[in-house]
């Protein structure tokens, strides 16, 4: 499965090669090894071998070599265009991994941001191009996806069927993920133009426009294929760079989604600023130009997997959950509502039905 890394404050920007590159565990490294608190048993975190999960070995197991994206907020253009306020996005895609790519850590060495997107793929069998590396940007709002939309090319006519006219024109590519993306901006926008992807939208309206998807997707499953649907795995995140909301979802009986956590504290721990070090309480951050007295801005991050060593600073999404956080950076965690008559039948995992 794929990878991802989200970073939103209201007042503390983050330097991208302190979240990205530097720790052990950051999404540079998660290419090909992962760490899974409250997936695997304690002390085998990292143990995918041997585990009796089959399914969380299967994803687990994969290298997420299949393009690298990154998208910072800015309000550069504020200052060159009067239609234009708050944050928007930069976006850089790139087909190689992150640790071998020389611009990407050029960049995050000298970029700050308050509100980040960093996604890894690994292709659920779409082509491997620039174009299909995620984030997926409209405007303000930018998407992103770890996981995979079931029987998708038998379903992709009849999502963008559901699409606004300019949604369905903003999708490059071909993967399930950027046309889960424009579906959640039409209905986000009311199936508004290209002026509505520049606006923001309250909180509720952005975990309605999700969940509608999440429906929409499994209604044309099942009204396609019956009892022969099988699971969807849909991890989604999206934010206008002030607000996010991410949403951990598998529509089966008891097979977990991806992983999934969410901290406020590890930001600390990773911003080179202040004592303390991703990897381990015994190493010293020589570089800190903060005191331990000094506290960080209110911040959060949502990741598919922790990047710092400390696994009390993380917390696992709950199954079918979505986590939001509003613009004053409070977070909420809030179960998803839906028919469980959705849920589908694993043929891996659950046998032949």
């Amino acid at each position: 499965m794929c990878r991802w890394f989200a970073y939103i404050s209201p007042v503390e920007p983050c330097l991208l090669s302190d979240v990205l590159i530097t720790p052990a565990n950051s999404i540079a490294k998660q290419c090909s090894e992962h760490y899974l608190p409250g997936l695997l048993p304690h002390g085998d975190e990292k143990e995918l071998d041997h585990t009796s999960d089959a399914l969380l070995r299967m994803r687990n197991s994969l290298l997420n070599m299949d393009g690298l994206g990154i998208a910072w907020y800015t309000t550069a253009a504020t200052s060159y265009m009067k239609d234009i306020d708050g944050p928007r996005p930069a976006l850089y895609k790139s087909q190689s991994p992150p640790i071998n790519d020389f611009n990407f850590r050029t960049l995050c060495e000298n970029t700050e941001t308050h509100c980040l997107f960093a996604h890894i793929r690994a292709t659920s069998g779409s082509v491997v191009t620039q174009v299909n590396s995620h984030p997926f940007v409209f405007g303000r709002h930018t998407f992103m996806h770890n996981g995979v939309i079931s029987f998708f090319s038998d379903i992709r006519r009849n999502m963008t069927d559901l699409m606004s006219y300019d949604s369905y024109c903003n999708v490059l590519g071909s993967t399930d993920s950027e046309h889960a993306a424009a579906l959640y901006m039409t209905n986000l926008t009311n199936h508004g133009g290209k002026a509505a992807w520049q606006k923001t939208y309250p909180l509720q309206d952005m975990l309605n426009a999700m969940i509608k998807t999440l429906h929409q997707i499994m209604e044309l499953q099942e009204n396609k294929f019956g009892d022969k649907r099988t699971p969807n795995s849909l991890n989604f995140c999206t934010t206008d760079g002030t607000q996010m909301v991410a949403v951990r979802f598998r529509n089966h009986a008891v097979e977990q989604p991806p992983s999934l956590y969410w901290s406020e504290f590890a930001g600390r721990t990773l911003n080179g600023k202040f004592p303390g070090n991703p990897d381990s309480a015994d190493l010293v951050n020589e570089q800190a130009k903060m005191g331990e007295d000094e506290r960080i801005g209110k911040h959060t991050i949502i990741a598919s997997e922790p990047t710092t060593y400390d696994e009390k600073e993380w917390h696992l999404i709950g199954k079918n959950c979505a986590l939001m956080v509003d613009n004053q950076g409070v977070e909420t965690e809030v179960p998803i509502p839906y028919d469980e008559a959705l849920n589908a039948l694993d043929p891996a995992f659950d046998g032949k039905h």
